[in-house]
C-alpha cells in the first residue's frame, strides 16, 4: 500500500515529518505551513503535450506568482525560454538557455498558455481568500501524466498509423510569504577588550 506521511496539528499550522533517504542515512525534515495562507489551483486531463508542460512547470518552481506571470508572457514573446532538463531528446540549443546552466530550451506556446491561465486562476482564488497577490510564492507545482488517448489515422495503401495524445494533470499552490522582521534599534557595536582576546604564546615570548 501507499505509505502515508504523519501529520500533526499545531495551532493553525500543520507539521509534516518527511523522511528522505540519502545514501545509507535517513534524513528527517519538518515542513510547517498555515492552510489559511495557501491558495490552490488544479487541472485534469488537459490535452496539451505532457513533456513540454512538465518542463514549463519545473521552470516556475520557487518563483513568486507575479514573476511567474511575467516570465510566461516573456516566453510567448521569445524574450525568455523554458529550459529542457529531463525531456531533452529533441530540443535544439539556444543562447537563452545559458542563464539556466543548460544548453537546450524551447518556447512551448500551448503549454505556456494553459499554465498561464492556471496561474491567473490561482491569483483569483488567493484574492477570494483575502491573501495579498504580490506576496504569493509558488510553493508546490506538480505535473502528472494522465491516461493516454489512443486513436488511429488512415494512410495511403491501406495502412493505419497510431494517432495518440499525452494529456496530463497539474496541481499548484502558492503560499503567502511572511512579513520581514525589521531589525531593532541601532545598537552600539560590541568592542572586545584586549584582555578578552586570546594571545598566542609566540606573541607573549
Amino acid at each position: 500500500g501507499v505509505k502515508r506521511v504523519p501529520m500533526v496539528r499545531y495551532g493553525n499550522a500543520y507539521l509534516f515529518d518527511l523522511a528522505s533517504k540519502k545514501g545509507s542515512k535517513t534524513q528527517k525534515k519538518r515542513v510547517v505551513f498555515d492552510p489559511s495562507k495557501v491558495a490552490k489551483a488544479r487541472g485534469s486531463h488537459l490535452r496539451v503535450h505532457f513533456k513540454n508542460t512538465r518542463e514549463t512547470a519545473m521552470a516556475l518552481k520557487g518563483m513568486t506568482v507575479a514573476r511567474a506571470l511575467k516570465y510566461l508572457e516573456n516566453v510567448l514573446e521569445h524574450k525568455e525560454a523554458i529550459p529542457f532538463r529531463r525531456f531533452n531528446g529533441g530540443p535544439g540549443r539556444h543562447a537563452q538557455a545559458k542563464i539556466y546552466h543548460v544548453s537546450q530550451c524551447r518556447w512551448p506556446e500551448k503549454s505556456v498558455n494553459v499554465v498561464l491561465g492556471l496561474l491567473q486562476n490561482l491569483q483569483s482564488n488567493a484574492e477570494h481568500r483575502g491573501l495579498a497577490p504580490e506576496k504569493l510564492q509558488i510553493s508546490h507545482i506538480q505535473v502528472n501524466r494522465a491516461i493516454g488517448h489512443r486513436r488511429r489515422t488512415y494512410r495511403a495503401h491501406g495502412r493505419i498509423n497510431a494517432y495518440n495524445r499525452s494529456p496530463w494533470h497539474i496541481e499548484l499552490q502558492a503560499t503567502e510569504s511572511a512579513e520581514e522582521v525589521t531589525k531593532g534599534g541601532n545598537k552600539a557595536p560590541v568592542v572586545r577588550s584586549a584582555a578578552s582576546k586570546k594571545v598566542s604564546q609566540k606573541k607573549l615570548a
